[in-house]
């Protein structure tokens, strides 16, 4: 196993390696806690892309969570029930991933759930082209059967981990920690970055 230090650019450029070589539709998983800003690599890798010629959406996985009266069941700060029930995969599976998939019909929905208001966002459809690439970020996305054809995990050490996440998060603690035991996300994605510094990754190489 080799790992090389690459520069955030650099990751970007990686990743956007992986997705140019394959054709047509495309599905990846930007995996990783927020600290680690999936969602920086999952823009920065689109807006390449769009350079390139190639379309696509990013996807926000926070904004595919399960109505409060659901996820909220057993409390606010349950660390087992973020990880179990707060996603809505059935929902992300029916609006943007088996649309996106082979045969599908390319009409994704970038929004399905506001959190914050608790209702449905009213956006509007995405027709992706025959070579769109669908950006879905989160954390603890790896290892719920989402079908993907590229799954990118960004790894933090649990002790980095707990220093970086700021102290009204500090609960998810726990649910990191089954993640990784459980499902463990690093093993089988194709590419792994170390992400303790993530202004300073390193891509691991198997």
């Amino acid at each position: 196993m080799l790992v090389t230090p690459v520069s955030p650019g650099g990751l970007v450029s990686e990743v956007v390696a992986l997705v140019l070589a394959r054709p047509g539709r495309l599905r990846v998983v930007v995996d990783g806690p927020s600290p680690t800003r999936p969602d920086v690599l999952a823009h920065g890798v689109l807006a390449e892309l769009r350079a390139r010629g190639r379309g696509g959406v990013v996807i926000d996985a926070g904004d595919y969570l399960r109505p409060a009266s659901v996820r909220l069941e057993y409390g606010r700060e349950d660390p087992d029930e973020l990880l179990d029930g707060w996603l809505d995969q059935g929902g992300l599976r029916r609006e943007v991933l088996d649309p996106a998939g082979p045969g599908g019909t390319g009409r994704v929905l970038p929004r399905l759930w506001d959190a914050r208001t608790d209702r449905a966002f009213r956006d509007d459809y995405t027709q992706l082209s025959d070579d769109g690439v669908v950006l879905l970020h989160g954390a603890l996305l790896l290892g719920r059967g989402l079908p993907a054809e590229l799954e990118i995990h960004l790894r933090m050490s649990a002790a980095a981990l707990a220093r970086t996440l700021p102290g009204s998060a500090q609960w998810t603690l726990p649910a990191h920690a089954r993640y990784d035991r459980e499902r463990r996300p690093a093993d089988g994605v194709d590419l792994l970055v170390m992400s303790d510094h993530p202004d300073r990754p390193a891509v691991v190489r198997r």
